[in-house]
């Protein structure tokens, strides 16, 4: 990997880089308002869930466009099919279009811009995983460090999420996510090697949290 491609990744992981994931909860909000999550101690018990929700569910996805950037569409398809949860849905399609537009105004790459003009498109469904492999290919990431990075970006999003909400306080928030540094890790292990025919949900109740989001009252979170 170049020195280039280092600069890159240490950017995109800043919480500064403007990807859209700041505005969704991945379901905690739903968690919360339906009581299953009023703790520091119960949030910690649903956070692993969710890291290997992730890796079985986006992982094989942000893999396979990583491999082929050619594929990005069809496998944005392919997820489009699988995310059956409307909230879900959305969110990813929304958080996939804002990641590619920063990406094609802070690199100025031809290839990325591309694709962010077709995400604007209303005939495409610009879903965040593949976009993300995809992109991160062509800014010259490694394989490995792409997964990485997309896995690191689930656990800081839903520990912040966990701070705006209430449940921790920010330093609290750090430390979970030294502590869960080894979830990471064995997500990571498990889960690089999936193919998209293998994605499944392995957190069918944080999924079904999820798609009660519309229906709250009031909500803080786009999701």
């Amino acid at each position: 990997m170049s020195i280039a491609a280092r600069w890159r990744i240490l950017q995109i992981a800043d919480s500064a880089f403007p990807t859209g994931g700041f505005a969704h909860s991945a379901g905690l909000e739903a968690a919360v308002h339906l009581g299953e999550v009023r703790s520091a101690a119960q949030f910690e018990s649903v956070l692993p869930a969710h890291l290997w929700n992730v890796g079985h569910t986006s992982l094989p996805f942000v893999a396979a466009a990583h491999q082929a950037p050619e594929s990005a569409w069809a496998l944005c398809a392919w997820i489009d099919a699988c995310l059956t949860s409307h909230v879900a849905n959305r969110a990813s399609r929304t958080q996939g279009r804002a990641f590619l537009a920063t990406s094609a105004e802070v690199f100025e790459d031809a290839r990325i811009a591309e694709l962010a003009t077709a995400a604007r498109s209303r005939e495409m469904r610009p879903h965040l995983a593949p976009l993300f492999g995809a992109t991160l290919r062509i800014l010259g990431v490694d394989h490995l460090e792409a997964l990485a990075l997309h896995l690191q970006h689930a656990l800081r999003g839903m520990t912040s999420a966990a701070v705006r909400l209430g449940v921790v306080g920010p330093l609290e928030a750090q430390r979970l996510q030294v502590r869960h540094g080894q979830t990471l890790d064995a997500v990571l292990q498990e889960c690089a090697s999936l193919r998209p025919e293998q994605a499944s949900s392995v957190a069918p109740l944080l999924d079904l949290f999820g798609a009660t989001h519309d229906a709250m009252y009031s909500r803080l979170f786009q999701s």
